[in-house]
């Protein structure tokens, strides 16, 4: 993936290195495996994914909470651009989001609205509640943020296979970001506060279902931005979109259950398939339309 010549954003937040304010007492910045088995325990009991899953479903849900006041930042910090090589790939990634949904918004007479991206290391606060890095990058939509601890992709590579350590993972990278920003355009569309209400009067199964269908549907829309950010950029190289297929495999919730119980329970998936996650997501790529992303076919919100 080449992405020198990507816009770079100005939405950036980088909180690296701050430590978090107002952190539940006997907690730290990281946690311990001890910490990680038990969310782990706790996640199957619930039916939720426990562990580094792009989306953190219980994030986007964070909306039930719409009472709870904004936090404001840490000190120290300021929206602008981090200078680091990470950070100028997050703000590549992110401004290039900015150009295409700008775009695609004011096509239908809508404006759109960025969303900042809060870099962080172990912990931080969000309006959706603490954030930690065993989350996963996550969509407060409380906040309209992207919160992302970057250790994340390397636990994609290390961890999870999720690519194969070539350059290519930075387009894995790219999809994880850009999946993230889905939840902000679906949060910009209507389509979050919706579900959220209907889930209100689902059990845990129906509730997982209808999550399901708005991961996907962000799979998707990442979909999107990588057909008209090629396109516009002709930023992608060979094995990219190979990397990206093999990290939405690497997090579908049957792949990840077997790996952490040995098999399958379709109804506390909140995440959808490896098939499934590969297939939405291509579907966004092969026609840039979001009539393709269309996830809720049948279901009234």
């Amino acid at each position: 993936m080449r992405f020198d010549h990507l816009p770079r954003s100005s939405q950036i937040e980088d909180r690296r290195g701050a430590a978090p304010r107002g952190l539940p007492r006997g907690r730290v910045g990281g946690i311990g495996i001890g910490t990680v088995l038990l969310l782990t325990l706790v996640g199957w009991i619930l039916g939720i994914n426990p562990l580094y899953l792009i989306g953190g479903a219980q994030m986007v849900s964070g909306l039930r909470d719409s009472q709870q006041q904004v936090q404001p930042a840490p000190s120290g910090t300021e929206i602008g651009q981090a200078s680091d090589q990470m950070g100028q790939f997050v703000s590549a990634v992110l401004g290039s989001t900015e150009v295409q949904w700008k775009e695609i918004f004011s096509r239908s007479g809508r404006t759109y609205q960025p969303p900042t991206l809060v870099m962080f290391s172990g912990a931080t606060q969000s309006a959706c509640g603490f954030a930690q890095s065993a989350m996963g990058p996550f969509y407060c939509p409380n906040d309209q943020k992207v919160y992302l601890d970057t250790t994340f992709f390397r636990d994609l590579e290390q961890r999870f296979q999720a690519c194969d350590g070539s350059k290519s993972c930075q387009f894995s990278q790219a999809y994880v970001i850009t999946h993230e920003i889905g939840h902000h355009v679906q949060n910009l569309l209507g389509i979050l506060p919706r579900v959220q209400q209907a889930q209100r009067g689902m059990d845990q199964v129906e509730s997982n279902q209808l999550q399901v269908r708005v991961e996907l549907q962000a799979d998707c829309l990442a979909g999107i931005w990588a057909h008209y950010a090629e396109e516009k950029w002709q930023f992608l190289e060979p094995g990219d979109i190979e990397a990206a297929m093999q990290t939405a495999s690497a997090i579908g919730d049957d792949r990840l259950q077997r790996r952490t119980q040995g098999y399958a329970v379709p109804d506390a998936f909140t995440h959808g398939s490896s098939q499934q996650r590969t297939s939405w997501f291509m579907a966004g790529l092969r026609t840039g339309q979001l009539a393709s992303c269309d996830t809720f076919q049948g279901v009234r919100l």
